[in-house]
Protein backbone atom coordinates (compact mmCIF):
# COMPACT_ATOMS: atom_id res chain seq x y z
CA UNK A 1 0.00 0.00 0.00
CA UNK A 2 2.92 2.31 0.29
CA UNK A 3 5.99 2.93 -1.79
CA UNK A 4 7.96 3.86 1.33
CA UNK A 5 7.49 0.61 3.15
CA UNK A 6 4.77 1.62 5.58
CA UNK A 7 1.13 0.72 5.99
CA UNK A 8 -1.92 2.37 7.47
CA UNK A 9 -2.17 2.76 11.17
CA UNK A 10 -5.25 0.75 12.07
CA UNK A 11 -5.57 -3.00 12.28
CA UNK A 12 -8.17 -5.07 10.44
CA UNK A 13 -10.97 -6.91 12.21
CA UNK A 14 -13.88 -8.18 10.16
CA UNK A 15 -11.63 -9.34 7.28
CA UNK A 16 -9.27 -10.71 9.93
CA UNK A 17 -11.80 -13.32 11.02
CA UNK A 18 -11.77 -14.83 7.54
CA UNK A 19 -8.02 -14.39 7.23
CA UNK A 20 -7.40 -16.32 10.44
CA UNK A 21 -9.22 -19.32 9.03
CA UNK A 22 -7.97 -19.40 5.47
CA UNK A 23 -4.70 -17.51 5.57
CA UNK A 24 -3.04 -19.69 8.18
CA UNK A 25 -3.76 -22.78 6.08
CA UNK A 26 -2.01 -21.25 3.09
CA UNK A 27 1.08 -19.97 4.91
CA UNK A 28 3.21 -22.93 3.93
CA UNK A 29 2.79 -22.31 0.21
CA UNK A 30 4.67 -19.01 0.36
CA UNK A 31 8.40 -18.80 0.88
CA UNK A 32 11.00 -16.06 0.83
CA UNK A 33 11.66 -13.95 -2.22
CA UNK A 34 14.90 -12.06 -1.98
CA UNK A 35 15.51 -10.81 -5.50
CA UNK A 36 16.05 -7.05 -5.56
CA UNK A 37 16.81 -5.58 -8.95
CA UNK A 38 15.48 -3.49 -11.77
CA UNK A 39 12.88 -5.00 -14.05
CA UNK A 40 13.96 -8.45 -15.23
CA UNK A 41 11.74 -7.99 -18.26
CA UNK A 42 9.76 -5.14 -19.77
CA UNK A 43 6.26 -6.68 -19.65
CA UNK A 44 4.13 -8.34 -16.98
CA UNK A 45 0.57 -9.48 -17.12
CA UNK A 46 -0.05 -7.86 -13.70
CA UNK A 47 2.09 -4.98 -12.45
CA UNK A 48 1.64 -3.85 -8.86
CA UNK A 49 2.89 -0.44 -7.73
CA UNK A 50 3.73 -0.41 -4.02
CA UNK A 51 4.93 -3.02 -1.54
CA UNK A 52 2.81 -2.13 1.47
CA UNK A 53 -0.23 -4.03 2.72
CA UNK A 54 -2.34 -3.55 -0.41
CA UNK A 55 0.45 -4.22 -2.87
CA UNK A 56 1.71 -7.38 -1.20
CA UNK A 57 -1.78 -8.77 -0.57
CA UNK A 58 -2.81 -8.21 -4.19
CA UNK A 59 0.43 -9.60 -5.63
CA UNK A 60 -0.16 -12.79 -3.62
CA UNK A 61 -3.70 -13.02 -4.99
CA UNK A 62 -2.58 -12.28 -8.56
CA UNK A 63 0.15 -14.92 -8.35
CA UNK A 64 -2.55 -17.53 -7.87
CA UNK A 65 -4.45 -16.24 -10.90
CA UNK A 66 -1.75 -15.77 -13.54
CA UNK A 67 1.39 -17.39 -12.12
CA UNK A 68 4.23 -15.81 -10.18
CA UNK A 69 6.40 -15.25 -13.25
CA UNK A 70 3.68 -12.98 -14.70
CA UNK A 71 3.45 -10.67 -11.66
CA UNK A 72 5.85 -7.91 -10.57
CA UNK A 73 5.86 -5.48 -7.64
CA UNK A 74 7.59 -2.11 -7.91
CA UNK A 75 8.84 -1.10 -4.46
CA UNK A 76 12.11 0.69 -3.54
CA UNK A 77 12.08 0.05 0.21
CA UNK A 78 14.14 -2.68 1.82
CA UNK A 79 11.88 -2.90 4.87
CA UNK A 80 8.15 -3.53 5.25
CA UNK A 81 6.54 -2.02 8.36
CA UNK A 82 3.38 -2.97 10.19
CA UNK A 83 2.57 0.56 11.26
CA UNK A 84 -0.50 -0.18 13.41
CA UNK A 85 2.03 -1.26 16.03
CA UNK A 86 3.58 2.21 16.13
CA UNK A 87 0.84 3.52 18.43
CA UNK A 88 2.04 1.03 21.02
CA UNK A 89 5.71 1.69 20.22
CA UNK A 90 5.16 5.40 20.86
CA UNK A 91 3.43 4.50 24.11
CA UNK A 92 6.24 2.23 25.26
CA UNK A 93 4.20 -1.00 25.06
CA UNK A 94 5.98 -2.53 22.03
CA UNK A 95 9.45 -2.43 20.46
CA UNK A 96 9.97 -0.81 17.06
CA UNK A 97 11.82 -3.88 15.78
CA UNK A 98 8.64 -5.93 16.17
CA UNK A 99 6.97 -3.84 13.44
CA UNK A 100 9.60 -4.51 10.77
CA UNK A 101 10.36 -7.33 8.34
CA UNK A 102 12.75 -7.41 5.35
CA UNK A 103 10.75 -6.54 2.23
CA UNK A 104 12.01 -9.67 0.52
CA UNK A 105 10.49 -11.84 3.23
CA UNK A 106 6.94 -10.61 2.54
CA UNK A 107 7.11 -10.83 -1.26
CA UNK A 108 5.20 -13.88 -2.54
CA UNK A 109 7.66 -16.51 -3.71
CA UNK A 110 8.45 -16.23 -7.40
CA UNK A 111 6.89 -12.80 -7.88
CA UNK A 112 9.37 -10.33 -9.37
CA UNK A 113 10.45 -7.55 -7.00
CA UNK A 114 11.48 -4.50 -9.01
CA UNK A 115 13.50 -2.44 -6.55
CA UNK A 116 12.88 0.96 -8.06
CA UNK A 117 10.62 4.00 -7.85
CA UNK A 118 7.78 4.89 -10.17
CA UNK A 119 8.45 8.22 -11.89
CA UNK A 120 5.43 8.41 -14.22
CA UNK A 121 2.32 6.51 -15.28
CA UNK A 122 1.15 6.29 -18.89
CA UNK A 123 -2.12 4.35 -18.84
CA UNK A 124 -2.87 5.24 -22.47
CA UNK A 125 0.17 3.17 -23.47
CA UNK A 126 -0.22 0.59 -20.66
CA UNK A 127 3.20 1.31 -19.19
CA UNK A 128 4.94 2.98 -16.25
CA UNK A 129 8.29 4.74 -16.12
CA UNK A 130 10.80 3.87 -13.40
CA UNK A 131 14.10 5.39 -12.35
CA UNK A 132 16.97 5.30 -14.84
CA UNK A 133 14.52 5.68 -17.75
CA UNK A 134 13.27 2.12 -17.43
CA UNK A 135 9.81 1.41 -18.85
CA UNK A 136 7.66 -1.55 -17.89
CA UNK A 137 4.44 -2.47 -19.69
CA UNK A 138 1.47 -4.36 -18.32
CA UNK A 139 -1.86 -5.88 -19.17
CA UNK A 140 -3.35 -5.03 -15.77
CA UNK A 141 -2.11 -2.40 -13.32
CA UNK A 142 -2.79 -2.27 -9.56
CA UNK A 143 -1.86 1.01 -7.88
CA UNK A 144 -1.12 0.67 -4.16
CA UNK A 145 1.27 3.55 -3.55
CA UNK A 146 -0.03 4.62 -0.14
CA UNK A 147 0.02 8.13 1.26
CA UNK A 148 2.86 10.62 1.75
CA UNK A 149 3.79 12.42 4.97
CA UNK A 150 4.54 16.16 4.79
CA UNK A 151 6.16 17.31 8.01
CA UNK A 152 7.83 20.06 5.97
CA UNK A 153 4.47 21.79 5.54
CA UNK A 154 4.66 22.72 9.22
CA UNK A 155 7.15 25.56 9.71
CA UNK A 156 10.00 24.39 11.94
CA UNK A 157 9.71 20.73 10.96
CA UNK A 158 11.17 18.22 10.45
CA UNK A 159 14.27 19.83 11.97
CA UNK A 160 12.32 20.42 15.18
CA UNK A 161 12.51 16.71 15.95
CA UNK A 162 16.18 17.22 16.81
CA UNK A 163 14.95 18.89 19.99
CA UNK A 164 13.51 17.09 23.03
CA UNK A 165 9.84 16.99 24.09
CA UNK A 166 8.51 16.32 20.59
CA UNK A 167 7.64 13.13 18.71
CA UNK A 168 5.39 11.61 16.07
CA UNK A 169 4.07 8.07 15.78
CA UNK A 170 3.69 8.39 12.01
CA UNK A 171 7.37 8.02 11.08
CA UNK A 172 9.87 5.28 11.79
CA UNK A 173 12.37 8.06 12.50
CA UNK A 174 10.28 9.81 15.16
CA UNK A 175 8.06 7.20 16.82
CA UNK A 176 10.64 6.35 19.52
CA UNK A 177 11.01 10.09 20.21
CA UNK A 178 7.36 10.04 21.25
CA UNK A 179 8.01 7.50 23.99
CA UNK A 180 11.03 9.46 25.23
CA UNK A 181 8.99 12.68 25.32
CA UNK A 182 6.27 10.93 27.33
CA UNK A 183 8.82 9.53 29.80
CA UNK A 184 10.69 12.83 30.15
CA UNK A 185 7.54 14.94 30.63
CA UNK A 186 7.56 16.93 33.86
CA UNK A 187 4.76 19.50 33.71
CA UNK A 188 2.81 21.89 31.52
CA UNK A 189 0.80 21.48 28.33
CA UNK A 190 0.88 18.10 26.63
CA UNK A 191 -0.42 18.80 23.11
CA UNK A 192 -1.63 16.27 20.53
CA UNK A 193 -2.50 17.40 17.00
CA UNK A 194 -4.65 16.43 14.02
CA UNK A 195 -3.86 18.11 10.64
CA UNK A 196 -6.15 19.74 8.11
CA UNK A 197 -5.66 16.96 5.52
CA UNK A 198 -6.71 13.34 5.00
CA UNK A 199 -4.74 11.07 7.36
CA UNK A 200 -4.05 7.41 7.95
CA UNK A 201 -6.51 6.21 10.61
CA UNK A 202 -8.37 9.14 12.07
CA UNK A 203 -8.24 7.58 15.53
CA UNK A 204 -4.46 7.27 15.76
CA UNK A 205 -3.73 10.88 16.81
CA UNK A 206 -5.95 10.31 19.86
CA UNK A 207 -4.63 6.89 20.84
CA UNK A 208 -1.23 8.16 21.91
CA UNK A 209 -2.94 10.85 23.97
CA UNK A 210 -4.87 8.27 25.97
CA UNK A 211 -1.73 6.18 26.48
CA UNK A 212 0.15 9.26 27.68
CA UNK A 213 -2.64 10.01 30.14
CA UNK A 214 -2.48 6.45 31.46
CA UNK A 215 1.32 6.52 31.81
CA UNK A 216 1.33 9.82 33.67
CA UNK A 217 -1.38 8.60 36.03
CA UNK A 218 0.71 5.51 36.73
CA UNK A 219 3.86 7.57 37.37
CA UNK A 220 2.19 10.31 39.42
CA UNK A 221 2.64 13.09 36.85
CA UNK A 222 -0.94 13.46 35.63
CA UNK A 223 -1.81 16.29 38.03
CA UNK A 224 0.97 18.37 36.45
CA UNK A 225 -0.22 17.78 32.88
CA UNK A 226 -2.73 19.87 30.95
CA UNK A 227 -3.59 17.48 28.11
CA UNK A 228 -4.85 19.21 24.96
CA UNK A 229 -6.16 17.69 21.74
CA UNK A 230 -5.96 20.36 19.05
CA UNK A 231 -7.76 19.06 15.97
CA UNK A 232 -8.54 20.66 12.63
CA UNK A 233 -11.82 18.76 12.59
CA UNK A 234 -15.14 19.83 14.03
CA UNK A 235 -15.83 16.53 15.79
CA UNK A 236 -13.82 14.03 17.81
CA UNK A 237 -14.67 11.12 15.46
CA UNK A 238 -16.76 10.68 12.31
CA UNK A 239 -19.07 7.94 13.65
CA UNK A 240 -21.47 9.23 16.31
CA UNK A 241 -21.64 6.01 18.33
CA UNK A 242 -17.87 6.00 18.88
CA UNK A 243 -17.62 9.78 19.13
CA UNK A 244 -20.05 9.72 22.06
CA UNK A 245 -17.98 7.03 23.76
CA UNK A 246 -14.74 8.94 23.21
CA UNK A 247 -16.23 12.15 24.59
CA UNK A 248 -17.08 10.26 27.76
CA UNK A 249 -13.47 9.08 28.03
CA UNK A 250 -12.25 12.64 27.42
CA UNK A 251 -14.56 14.05 30.09
CA UNK A 252 -13.61 11.38 32.61
CA UNK A 253 -9.90 12.01 32.10
CA UNK A 254 -10.12 15.80 32.09
CA UNK A 255 -8.72 16.30 28.57
CA UNK A 256 -9.23 19.63 26.78
CA UNK A 257 -10.36 19.43 23.13
CA UNK A 258 -9.95 22.44 20.85
CA UNK A 259 -11.70 22.03 17.49
CA UNK A 260 -10.76 23.70 14.19
CA UNK A 261 -7.16 24.23 15.30
CA UNK A 262 -4.46 23.40 12.75
CA UNK A 263 -0.75 23.21 13.65
CA UNK A 264 1.17 25.58 11.35
CA UNK A 265 4.49 26.11 13.16
CA UNK A 266 6.70 24.47 15.78
CA UNK A 267 9.35 26.53 17.56
CA UNK A 268 11.07 23.57 19.11
CA UNK A 269 13.93 25.57 20.65
CA UNK A 270 11.35 27.46 22.72
CA UNK A 271 8.83 24.58 23.07
CA UNK A 272 6.10 26.57 21.34
CA UNK A 273 3.38 25.31 19.01
CA UNK A 274 1.47 27.73 16.78
CA UNK A 275 -2.06 26.91 15.63
CA UNK A 276 -4.31 28.57 13.08
CA UNK A 277 -7.97 28.99 14.01
CA UNK A 278 -9.70 27.54 10.94
CA UNK A 279 -12.92 29.36 11.84
CA UNK A 280 -10.97 32.63 11.63
CA UNK A 281 -8.39 32.16 8.83
CA UNK A 282 -5.13 33.95 9.50
CA UNK A 283 -5.71 34.15 13.24
CA UNK A 284 -3.18 32.14 15.25
CA UNK A 285 -2.59 31.18 18.85
CA UNK A 286 0.63 30.01 20.48
CA UNK A 287 0.91 27.41 23.22
CA UNK A 288 3.93 26.50 25.32
CA UNK A 289 4.35 22.74 25.58
CA UNK A 290 6.04 20.27 27.89
CA UNK A 291 5.34 17.53 25.33
CA UNK A 292 4.11 17.67 21.74
CA UNK A 293 2.90 14.85 19.49
CA UNK A 294 2.62 15.84 15.83
CA UNK A 295 0.38 14.18 13.27
CA UNK A 296 1.78 15.49 9.97
CA UNK A 297 -0.17 16.78 6.98
CA UNK A 298 -0.54 14.02 4.41
CA UNK A 299 -1.31 13.76 0.73
CA UNK A 300 -1.07 11.57 -2.37
CA UNK A 301 2.38 10.44 -3.54
CA UNK A 302 4.03 13.02 -5.79
CA UNK A 303 3.98 10.71 -8.82
CA UNK A 304 0.17 10.65 -8.68
CA UNK A 305 -0.31 14.43 -8.63
CA UNK A 306 -1.46 15.57 -12.09
CA UNK A 307 -1.29 11.96 -13.27
CA UNK A 308 -3.81 10.65 -15.85
CA UNK A 309 -4.98 8.08 -13.28
CA UNK A 310 -5.73 10.63 -10.55
CA UNK A 311 -8.54 13.02 -9.70
CA UNK A 312 -8.00 16.76 -9.28
CA UNK A 313 -6.66 16.26 -5.74
CA UNK A 314 -4.12 13.62 -6.80
CA UNK A 315 -5.85 10.48 -5.52
CA UNK A 316 -6.30 7.45 -7.81
CA UNK A 317 -9.78 7.83 -9.29
CA UNK A 318 -11.60 4.53 -8.80
CA UNK A 319 -15.17 3.32 -8.57
CA UNK A 320 -16.00 3.17 -4.86
CA UNK A 321 -17.74 -0.21 -5.14
CA UNK A 322 -15.48 -2.14 -7.53
CA UNK A 323 -12.08 -0.37 -7.14
CA UNK A 324 -11.76 -0.34 -10.95
CA UNK A 325 -10.47 2.90 -12.45
CA UNK A 326 -13.22 5.14 -13.76
CA UNK A 327 -11.49 5.74 -17.13
CA UNK A 328 -9.02 2.89 -17.64
CA UNK A 329 -10.72 -0.53 -17.22
CA UNK A 330 -7.40 -2.41 -16.83
CA UNK A 331 -6.23 -0.13 -14.00
CA UNK A 332 -7.22 -0.64 -10.34
CA UNK A 333 -6.48 1.05 -7.03
CA UNK A 334 -6.38 -0.07 -3.43
CA UNK A 335 -5.70 1.54 -0.08
CA UNK A 336 -4.54 4.98 0.98
CA UNK A 337 -3.68 6.30 -2.50
CA UNK A 338 -7.27 6.06 -3.75
CA UNK A 339 -10.16 8.51 -3.52
CA UNK A 340 -12.45 5.95 -1.86
CA UNK A 341 -14.59 7.92 0.63
CA UNK A 342 -13.67 5.86 3.67
CA UNK A 343 -10.98 5.96 6.33
CA UNK A 344 -7.48 5.12 5.18
CA UNK A 345 -6.63 2.04 7.25
CA UNK A 346 -5.16 -1.44 6.90
CA UNK A 347 -8.61 -2.73 7.82
CA UNK A 348 -9.97 -1.05 4.72
CA UNK A 349 -7.23 -2.68 2.65
CA UNK A 350 -8.14 -6.10 4.01
CA UNK A 351 -11.77 -5.62 2.96
CA UNK A 352 -10.85 -4.00 -0.35
CA UNK A 353 -8.45 -6.78 -1.35
CA UNK A 354 -11.24 -9.37 -1.43
CA UNK A 355 -13.46 -7.13 -3.54
CA UNK A 356 -10.64 -6.20 -5.89
CA UNK A 357 -9.71 -9.85 -6.32
CA UNK A 358 -13.25 -10.58 -7.53
CA UNK A 359 -13.31 -7.45 -9.70
CA UNK A 360 -10.09 -8.35 -11.53
CA UNK A 361 -11.19 -11.96 -11.96
CA UNK A 362 -14.31 -10.85 -13.83
CA UNK A 363 -12.49 -8.20 -15.85
CA UNK A 364 -10.00 -10.87 -16.97
CA UNK A 365 -13.00 -12.85 -18.26
CA UNK A 366 -14.40 -9.79 -20.04
CA UNK A 367 -17.27 -9.65 -17.54
CA UNK A 368 -18.61 -6.73 -15.53
CA UNK A 369 -17.53 -6.49 -11.86
CA UNK A 370 -20.25 -7.63 -9.47
CA UNK A 371 -18.74 -7.68 -5.96
CA UNK A 372 -19.32 -4.39 -4.15
CA UNK A 373 -17.16 -2.79 -1.45
CA UNK A 374 -19.34 -1.22 1.25
CA UNK A 375 -16.63 1.06 2.65
CA UNK A 376 -15.89 -1.21 5.61
CA UNK A 377 -13.02 -0.04 7.76
CA UNK A 378 -11.96 -0.48 11.35
CA UNK A 379 -10.00 1.43 13.94
CA UNK A 380 -9.22 -0.13 17.32
CA UNK A 381 -9.24 3.01 19.47
CA UNK A 382 -6.64 2.38 22.16
CA UNK A 383 -7.76 4.22 25.29
CA UNK A 384 -5.24 2.75 27.72
CA UNK A 385 -2.61 0.06 28.17
CA UNK A 386 -5.33 -2.58 28.40
CA UNK A 387 -8.37 -0.89 26.86
CA UNK A 388 -9.72 -0.57 23.32
CA UNK A 389 -12.96 0.72 21.81
CA UNK A 390 -13.35 -1.25 18.59
CA UNK A 391 -14.75 1.06 15.90
CA UNK A 392 -16.00 -0.63 12.71
CA UNK A 393 -18.09 1.23 10.15
CA UNK A 394 -19.03 1.69 6.49
CA UNK A 395 -19.19 4.41 3.82
CA UNK A 396 -22.18 6.00 5.56
CA UNK A 397 -20.37 6.26 8.91
CA UNK A 398 -22.71 3.61 10.29
CA UNK A 399 -21.39 0.93 12.67
CA UNK A 400 -20.65 -2.35 10.89
CA UNK A 401 -19.59 -4.48 13.82
CA UNK A 402 -18.14 -7.98 14.00
CA UNK A 403 -19.05 -9.03 17.53
CA UNK A 404 -22.45 -9.40 19.28
CA UNK A 405 -21.49 -6.90 21.99
CA UNK A 406 -21.46 -3.13 22.38
CA UNK A 407 -18.14 -2.30 20.73
CA UNK A 408 -18.28 1.31 21.92
CA UNK A 409 -17.32 0.06 25.41
CA UNK A 410 -13.67 -0.07 26.47
CA UNK A 411 -12.62 -3.72 26.61
CA UNK A 412 -9.48 -5.62 27.65
CA UNK A 413 -10.22 -8.39 25.12
CA UNK A 414 -10.15 -5.91 22.25
CA UNK A 415 -6.83 -4.53 23.46
CA UNK A 416 -5.24 -7.97 23.27
CA UNK A 417 -6.74 -8.46 19.81
CA UNK A 418 -5.15 -5.17 18.71
CA UNK A 419 -1.79 -5.71 20.40
CA UNK A 420 -1.26 -9.46 20.02
CA UNK A 421 -3.64 -11.12 17.58
CA UNK A 422 -3.76 -8.63 14.71
CA UNK A 423 0.00 -8.50 14.10
CA UNK A 424 -0.03 -12.29 13.68
CA UNK A 425 -2.96 -12.09 11.30
CA UNK A 426 -1.24 -9.35 9.33
CA UNK A 427 2.06 -11.15 8.77
CA UNK A 428 0.65 -14.64 8.35
CA UNK A 429 -2.69 -14.09 6.63
CA UNK A 430 -3.39 -10.69 5.02
CA UNK A 431 -0.02 -10.51 3.26
CA UNK A 432 -0.34 -14.12 2.10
Amino acid sequence: MSAIGVVSSCSCLRPGVWLLKSGMQKMSSFGLHTAARCAAKDYYEVLVLGGGAGGIAMSARMKRKVGAENVAVVEPSKTHYYQPLWTLVGGGAKQLAASARPMGSVMPKGVEWIKSRVTALDPDKNCVCLENDIKVSYKYLIIALGISLHYEKIKGLPEGFDHPKIGSNYSVHTVEKTWKAIQDFKEGNAIFTFPNTPVKCAGAPQKIMYLSDAYWRKTGKRSKANIMFNTSLGAIFAVKKYADALLEVIKERNIAVNYKRNLVEVRADRQEAVFENLDKPGETETHQYGMLHVTPPMGPPTVLINSPVSDAAGWVDVDKETLQHKKYPNVFGIGDCTNLPTSKTAAAVAAQSGVLDKTISLVMKNQLPAKKYDGYTSCPLVTGYNKVILAEFDYNAQPLETFPIDQSKERVTMYHMKADMMPLLYWNALLK
